[in-house]
């Protein structure tokens, strides 16, 4: 029997901590919070009662951090994961449609950098590379950033103007 309740105490404890966890991170990628007070309130709004040391280390195993915002205060943020990215004001696709992905070019040698909008890259690099231009041997994308491996002995000026029919609001 006592196997038995302890095991399910150790078991509801787990669903209440991974609960008091996810809605940790939900609250942390929808507000602007920047004290663990305020975190505390917010949580206890969503029915969660724990003690200051208890949040510390939930932050702590969530890997949260302080980030400057745009006004020059500290509010709490998460590591890169997808899922939790704050997003303060999306803009609508018809918005979205009409800022192109292009942002600039530069070049070093026989290698350049393309800079996008986020997001932006991969499909501008795909377009790049199945546009079969002389001048480029290949690229290789991130998010928002495209490396081109351009010719040796090849004009700076002859990719820009090759790219720029490959490549929307490029000129």
């Amino acid at each position: 029997m006592y196997f038995c309740s302890r095991f399910l105490y150790k078991y509801t404890n787990m669903k209440v901590k991974n609960d008091r966890l996810e809605a940790l991170r939900l609250i942390i990628s929808s507000q602007q919070l920047g004290s663990q007070d305020e975190l505390l309130n917010a949580l206890q709004k969503e029915g969660f009662k724990l003690t200051q040391a208890t949040l510390s280390r939930d932050l702590k195993q969530l890997k949260v951090a302080k980030a400057a915002t745009m006004g020059g205060n500290y509010v709490y943020v998460l590591p890169n994961e997808t899922m939790y990215k704050r997003v303060n004001t999306p803009n609508s696709i018809r918005e979205m449609m009409k800022v192109p992905g292009f942002v600039s070019i530069n070049f070093s040698g026989n290698m350049g950098v393309i800079k996008t909008r986020p997001g932006y890259a991969s499909s501008i690099a795909w377009n790049i590379d199945n546009s079969d231009i002389p001048e480029i041997i290949g690229t290789i994308a991130g998010d928002d950033t495209i490396f081109i491996v351009i010719k040796e002995g090849v004009n700076y000026q002859d990719v820009t103007e090759a790219l720029s029919d490959v490549v929307p609001n490029m000129r």
